[in-house]
C-alpha cells in the first residue's frame, strides 16, 4: 500500500510540472519511469498511472472551465454528440489522459519484472 501511495502522489506532482513545460504525452513517459523504478504488480500500476493522471487532468480541466462559466466546453460539447455537457466532456477528456498514462505505467511495470 505504502509503494501504490508513493507511486500516485509522485506521478500526480510529476505530471503536473512536466504539463507545464512538456508536451502532453509526457504523462505516459513519467508513470512508465516511476512504475519501472518502483516495482509493483501489473494492475497496481495502471491503476496508480490512471488515477492520478485521471483525477489531475479532470482537476485542471474543470478548474479552468469554471473560470469562464464553461462557454468553450459547452459549444465542443454541442459539436460533439455529448449534448452540450460539459462535464462529460471533461471525463472523456480525463480518461483517454488516464488511459495513456496507465498504458505506460504498465508498460514499466512489465518492463521492470522482464529485466529481473
Amino acid at each position: 500500500m505504502k509503494k501504490f501511495l508513493v507511486s500516485l502522489l509522485l506521478t500526480v506532482s510529476l505530471c503536473f510540472v512536466a504539463g507545464l513545460y512538456l508536451p502532453w504525452w509526457s504523462v505516459a513517459v513519467i508513470p512508465f519511469l516511476i512504475a519501472y523504478l518502483i516495482p509493483q504488480t501489473a494492475f497496481k500500476a495502471f491503476l496508480t498511472g490512471f488515477l492520478s493522471v485521471f483525477v489531475l487532468w479532470f482537476l485542471i480541466a474543470f478548474v479552468l472551465d469554471s473560470g469562464n462559466d464553461h462557454i468553450l466546453s459547452v459549444k465542443v460539447a454541442t459539436i460533439l454528440p455529448l449534448k452540450g455537457s460539459y462535464l462529460l466532456l471533461n471525463l472523456i477528456g480525463s480518461f483517454l489522459g488516464g488511459l495513456v498514462a496507465g498504458l505506460g505505467a504498465l508498460s514499466g511495470a512489465l518492463l521492470s519484472k522482464a529485466r529481473g
